[in-house]
């Protein structure tokens, strides 16, 4: 079991571009993002026989397993501030350069980060040098996501945005080798806020709150014209009528992908 530390603090280098986005557009983490058990055992399962972990990208600390003597790297301080008592010990620093020798821990978590990470490559060397055992990443393959109707439908941009930043299985494969690939369908109920979670629930997406804690959005310039789009069809009946049959699913795979990779 690992104890309560102290937070670390001390500024790092290199951390300015995603600190600074996560400062911005990180206040409500801690209350839209929290973890869906269904996804933290899955992360767990994939974890292995792991016992101590470097969880890179942190945030807020969701899915920390608390068995694991862990420690959380995260360049916010916003994200930082928003751990809860008792969370994981954590360091100001980037991906690209952790602050840790080699074979530190048994494993490296890297959880809807590395599509932030300015240089991807260097951080997913970084993650296989600090880790004895195993990399664990979730991403979204878009390759194998299924359409999804908010992106579809009302906000066709964020495609186009997401796709030069989210990495590919190949790419990821280049950098860590032989990868173990699992599928994360997301509940209908998900607890957790990113961007697929509510495909459900789709009024949750008026929410300025759920917005801004969902990246894709939150940094969307102009997100007017398909809000617009997407009340009125909600009103009319238009929505339930296209996509209603949804509702019967109890998950729906969105490309959200669980990668393991070993580095013993």
């Amino acid at each position: 079991m690992r104890s309560a530390a102290a937070t670390s603090t001390a500024r790092p280098s290199r951390s300015a571009s995603i600190a600074e986005l996560y400062d911005t557009i990180g206040q409500g983490y801690r209350r839209y993002r929290r973890a869906d058990p269904r996804i933290a055992l899955a992360i767990e399962r994939a974890l292995g026989d792991a016992k101590s972990a470097a969880n890179v990208g942190a945030g807020a600390g969701s899915y920390e397993p608390r068995e694991l003597a862990l420690v959380a790297v995260e360049p916010s301080l916003t994200m930082i501030r928003q751990r809860p008592a008792g969370a994981a010990p954590a360091v100001r620093a980037v991906a690209a350069a952790l602050p840790f020798r080699d074979a530190s821990f048994d494993a490296a978590l890297a959880l809807l980060t590395v599509h932030h990470w300015p240089d991807r490559a260097r951080g997913l060397a970084e993650l296989a040098r600090a880790a004895r055992r195993r990399v664990v990443i979730l991403t979204c393959d878009l390759d194998a996501a299924a359409r999804f109707w908010l992106v579809d439908e009302y906000f066709p941009e964020i495609a186009e945005l997401d796709r030069p930043i989210m990495p590919s299985l190949d790419e990821l494969r280049r950098v860590l080798g032989a990868l173990t690939v699992l599928d994360v369908p997301v509940p209908h109920d998900c607890r957790d806020g990113f961007l697929g979670a509510y495909w459900a629930r789709p009024e949750a997406y008026l929410d300025a709150g759920v917005r801004g804690a969902i990246s894709s959005l939150a940094k969307h310039s102009d997100v007017e014209p398909g809000l617009a789009r997407l009340r009125a069809d909600l009103d009319s009946g238009v929505w339930e009528r296209r996509f209603g049959a949804l509702l019967e699913r109890d998950s729906l795979d969105l490309g959200y992908r669980l990668v393991v990779a070993e580095t013993a």
